[in-house]
């Protein structure tokens, strides 16, 4: 059957490590099979059922085989819903834990695309990447003294934080710095 793998890649040395193996299917398959429509559970059982790649007819084209990839001329984001404001006594820190309570995935032609569809879809109220939510009266937010530590612990918050570090007018080298976030992200 299918496996789910994830990694973390260092960001200088390119080393990697597998951080959380799931064997079984994920919601971020079911993401990947919507965006693609490649049939990701259809082919995984067939392999499972000891058919090969060639041998697998891609239920979706009816024309290919299972080993030929989709062709994409599009780019998909999936960005986690944090609602962590609803427990008490729950950090807002993020680590290797799973604190979201969901996911939303938006579907676009350019990462920056992606990302606006992306948070006006995990907040609804919001009109996408800017700090508008991090300074509502709501968030308490301790004020921009604090902007770099914020930048430096990564939060539920902490894409706005970038969004205002950005609109004060922190630099992509300093906001890397602080964030370990590549550059080509921040530059988008």
């Amino acid at each position: 059957g299918e496996c789910n793998i994830q990694y973390a890649l260092h960001p200088e040395s390119e080393r990697y490590c597998i951080i959380e193996v799931n064997a079984r299917l994920s919601r971020s398959s079911a993401l990947a099979s919507k965006a693609t429509g490649y049939p990701l559970a259809y082919v995984a059982t067939k392999l499972a059922l000891g058919k090969d790649l060639v041998m697998v007819r891609n239920s979706v084209t009816q024309t290919t085989t299972a080993c030929f990839e989709p062709s994409l001329d599009y780019i998909v984001a999936k960005v986690p819903r944090w609602d962590l404001k609803k427990f008490n006594r729950v950090s807002d820190s993020l680590g290797s834990s799973m604190k979201s309570v969901g996911e939303v995935m938006a579907i676009g032609r350019t990462f920056e695309e992606v990302i606006q569809k992306a948070l006006r879809m995990v907040s609804p109220g919001l009109s996408g990447f800017n700090s508008e939510l991090l300074t509502k009266a709501s968030m308490r937010y301790p004020g921009d003294e604090h902007l770099d530590d914020m930048l430096k612990n990564p939060t539920s918050m902490r894409v706005f934080a970038i969004a205002r570090a950005l609109e004060k007018g922190y630099t992509i080298d300093k906001l890397h710095s602080l964030t370990r976030i590549d550059r080509w992200f921040l530059a988008k």
